[in-house]
């Protein structure tokens, strides 16, 4: 068995090409899995920043071959080249994978060091990855331990206590342009897990003028759910008018905002500030746009509209907090002790198996002599009775005589994946 990791992420990358690499991500396992008989389970990690694929494969299996493979499923179904796709994944493999998994689970390699949003991210991609058939008994186990070293890195640091987050560093850039948050008039775009924080975030900071939308269709039901008011899927334009931050993450391809869209509800607004005002040319208050979604949901023209604030991914990585080296130096070390138990672990896993299989190898033998050694003694003419006997008098003297041959595979197993480990 090895562990293999494949990763690309904002610290190597720029957004634009980790965007064009993540836009197939859904179908990457799958594909991978598909063209690559040597890969016996797939994980694919997709996030705003990130694209991480983790892999099991049987000892002697070519990291090279899986690869090519992946290369090839990373740009059939991305919008990148594969020579393009070959040079943004870095590979590490069986330790070196399994630290770099416990360190993305506790925050360690995210844009805002020490976030908590990855934590749940990571348990998701284990579990969409077990619900499509592709995981495995060693990919299980990482992805399980690794979510326990997150929260052993959280209770011996409290790097997340502080509330870092993607979102609440997003949300403090919005607030310097933006009205007060409890005066705010604030349209969420999206219905997943990461909307759900970011209406937590606003709540958190006391905003209760929060409206709903999705193009799927399902803002009504999640805003039903959370004590808020959805918007139709026709009417983002109308919203828009009368709003004064867009916070957006929707998680789909194509954007759900252009220039022409924000630019026509820019006038609207215009309009809503004379009537308000009752007078001519009376100034809009301006619109600030928080886009948290990789594949873009507002265009990046949209920046040019007079009037209107677009942040998003890279605006954050530009302004994220940085963070003592005590705390992250803490946080390393409980990694490194975590990567050594999980090791052990694993090697343990190992010679057990390697153990019952040399047993079970020798108990056929075994079985065999005593199959011999009863028809050497007449087999068909002795009656039920002395056929018993004869058996368990055969087998009790193949045992003792196999029992050193036992513990000594057994020796030799311990040893052997000790040497390996």
């Amino acid at each position: 068995m090895n562990l293999l990791s494949f990763s690309a992420s904002h610290r190597d990358l720029d957004l634009d090409v980790l965007e064009r690499l993540s836009a197939g991500a859904t179908s990457v396992g799958r594909d991978l899995v598909a063209a690559c008989p040597t890969v016996t389970g797939a994980v694919v990690l997709a996030t705003c920043n990130r694209l991480e694929v983790y892999v099991e494969t049987p000892d002697g299996a070519q990291p090279d071959e899986i690869a090519a493979a992946l290369t090839d499923a990373v740009a059939s179904s991305g919008d990148i080249d594969p020579g393009a796709a070959r040079d943004a994944l870095r590979l590490r493999s069986a330790d070196d994978a399994t630290r770099h998994l416990f360190e993305v689970a506790s925050g360690l390699d995210s844009m805002v060091v020490g976030e908590r949003e990855i934590a749940g991210q990571v348990r998701r991609a284990l579990t969409a990855a077990h619900a499509a058939g592709m995981t495995s008994t060693t990919l299980e186990q990482a992805f399980q331990f690794a979510s326990r070293v997150s929260r052993r890195v959280e209770a011996a640091t409290g790097l997340g206590s502080a509330g870092r987050s993607i979102v609440n560093v997003g949300l403090d850039l919005v607030a310097a342009a933006a009205p007060p948050w409890r005066q705010a008039r604030v349209i969420l775009i999206g219905t997943g897990s990461y909307a759900g924080a970011s209406l937590a975030a606003l709540r958190a900071r006391g905003c209760d003028d929060v409206r709903v939308y999705s193009r799927s269709g399902r803002a009504e039901a999640f805003a039903a759910a959370r004590g808020v008011d959805s918007i139709p899927v026709d009417g983002l334009v109308e919203a828009l008018a009368d709003a004064d931050v867009v916070v957006s993450c929707s998680g789909r391809i194509g954007t759900v905002l252009d220039a022409a869209a924000v630019a026509s509800a820019r006038e609207r607004a215009t309009v809503l500030a004379e009537d308000r005002a009752h007078e001519p040319d009376a100034p809009a208050r301006p619109l600030v746009l928080l886009d948290l979604a990789l594949q873009r949901d507002v265009e990046a023209d949209v920046a040019d509209v007079e009037g209107v604030l677009l942040l998003d991914l890279a605006t954050i990585r530009a302004n994220a907090p940085q963070v003592g080296t005590e705390p992250v130096e803490r946080a390393r070390e409980v990694v490194a002790d975590a990567v050594e138990e999980f090791s052990e672990r694993l090697a343990a896993r190992t010679v057990d198996l390697a153990v019952v299989d040399e047993i079970r190898a020798l108990e056929e033998l075994a079985h065999a002599e005593v199959v011999a050694g009863v028809a050497a003694l007449g087999g068909q003419r002795l009656d039920a009775p002395a056929r018993a006997r004869a058996e368990k008098t055969l087998r009790q003297e193949v045992r003792a005589r196999l029992h050193a041959e036992i513990q000594a595979a057994k020796a030799a197993v311990r040893a052997q994946v000790g040497s390996i480990a």
